[in-house]
């Protein structure tokens, strides 16, 4: 082979493995920054193409606030609440002020790591900005079950 073909295919090589080097660990830097989204359905059914959650895993979770779940630590800023769609309740762990609209009854979307099958040790909790959004994985789950808006007054029934 003439010297300066070998010359060039060594540095066409040297090329395509930095490339591949670089390309390599710029994706497994990424595999720790990656949060999927789950609802509580996700704990207890497995979607076709979708992996339970493991310990360990970061990860968002959303769901509404169950009705009397929230505990509050009197001396710090610890909260402990419960969140559900149409399956099981995982209980989130937050250390820090919630935001104004957080309320039971609720949808929120908490990220977080997952510390015990069902409970999420939360680094930040949203709460939705207005009564009709939903995260639309969580209202594609929900359909054709009717959420009442405890803030809203029941409506009251004529009599004739």
């Amino acid at each position: 082979m003439n010297p300066r073909r070998k010359k060039r295919l060594t540095w066409v090589l040297v090329l395509v493995v930095g490339v591949s080097v670089a390309i390599g660990l710029m994706l497994y830097a990424m595999s720790y920054s990656i949060n999927l989204f789950y609802t509580p359905s996700d704990f207890e059914q497995v979607e076709a193409g979708k992996q339970p959650p493991q310990v360990g895993q970061r990860m968002r979770i959303g769901g509404m606030v169950v009705e009397g779940s929230v505990d509050r630590d009197p001396e710090t800023l610890e909260v402990s609440f419960k969140v559900t769609d149409t399956g099981p309740e995982v209980t989130i762990l937050y250390q820090g002020i919630l935001p104004d609209l957080f309320r039971e009854g609720q949808g929120i979307v908490a990220q977080g790591e997952l510390i015990a099958p069902r409970t999420l040790q939360a680094s930040e909790v949203l709460a939705k900005h207005d009564e009709e959004y939903m995260p639309p994985e969580l209202a594609e789950k929900m359909k054709g079950i009717k959420h009442v808006n405890p803030n809203k007054p029941a409506e009251q029934e004529e009599t004739p």
